[in-house]
């Protein structure tokens, strides 16, 4: 039986990768709701939007634009994400024994 290789990440990574799931899940859940419910329910949103029918509209300009928002917002939040990841642990994420010096001798 084939034991599975070690897992190279650290608790930090770990932690943003969980992180980064629950965000491209909650982006899928808003681009489901947009693609999907929002044209489903398109024939009963019967009302002028700058001149042209709402359902029109969100068929043809809206869910354009959201999609564009949420790859923005993705882009913008994980490039915090990867700079909060990058910087340097604290002394808190640090391990509790102080480093071992080999250059000097006992």
């Amino acid at each position: 039986m084939r034991k599975a290789p070690p897992d190279s990440l650290t608790p930090r990574e770990r932690r943003a990768w969980r992180h980064n799931l629950r965000w491209i899940g909650a982006l899928l859940v808003i681009w489901f709701v947009v693609s999907f419910v929002v044209s489903w329910f398109a024939r009963e949103l019967r009302f002028d939007f700058f001149g042209w029918p709402f359902s029109f509209w969100v068929a043809a300009q809206g869910a354009l634009i959201v999609y564009v928002l949420m790859t923005a917002l993705y882009a913008w939040h994980m490039n915090r994400v990867d700079q909060e990841v990058d910087r340097p642990e604290s002394d808190a994420d640090a391990h509790p024994a102080p480093p071992v010096d080999p250059t000097r001798r006992s």
